[in-house]
């Protein structure tokens, strides 16, 4: 089960005095990240962005080249279209894409530096780490749990190191 709405608004409060403004919602397939974004989206009144849709529908005319050259700038031009400051982020799977040629973490990190980003991390938690895909598997990530924040379904809310 996720913490309540009420847990979650304060790690908003919270991420705003790390340098990177970001708070991960991790969990497997199908534990209820996309219903707790709509649930945020609704009583912050802020945008919920399907990263998989907007990104894809911008680079269907590219070649493979130009879509690896122009993703940061796209994902970047994305959520700076987004009114406020604070966005949420569902379904960023297209960011691993092993074609695009690109860290998912520093996408993320540097577009929380201009707002505070909430985004849903399909993987899980392991030795103070988050984990993407399985070892082995051609976009597996594994990133030290430092400088954002992580929620997870079971309520426990890992903090950063300094």
């Amino acid at each position: 089960m996720w913490p309540a709405g009420a847990e979650i608004k304060k790690r908003i409060d919270e991420v705003q005095a790390l340098y990177f403004q970001l708070i991960l919602l991790v969990g497997g397939a199908q534990t209820g990240k996309t219903a707790v974004l709509q649930g945020l989206a609704e009583s912050l009144s802020v945008p919920l962005i399907n990263v998989n849709l907007e990104l894809s529908r911008r680079m269907l005319d590219l070649t493979e080249r130009q879509r690896a050259l122009l993703t940061q700038k796209l994902l970047s031009e994305i959520v700076r279209a987004a009114p406020g400051e604070l966005v949420l982020l569902d379904n960023i799977e297209i960011l691993f894409d092993v074609h695009l040629q690109h860290d998912p973490m520093r996408l993320l990190q540097g577009l929380s530096r201009n707002k505070s980003v909430i985004a849903a991390w399909n993987g899980s938690i392991a030795d103070g780490h988050i984990i993407y895909a399985a070892p082995g598997h051609p976009e597996y990530r594994r990133y030290p749990i430092r400088d954002f924040l992580v929620i997870t379904p079971d309520a426990n809310t890992d903090r950063p190191e300094r």
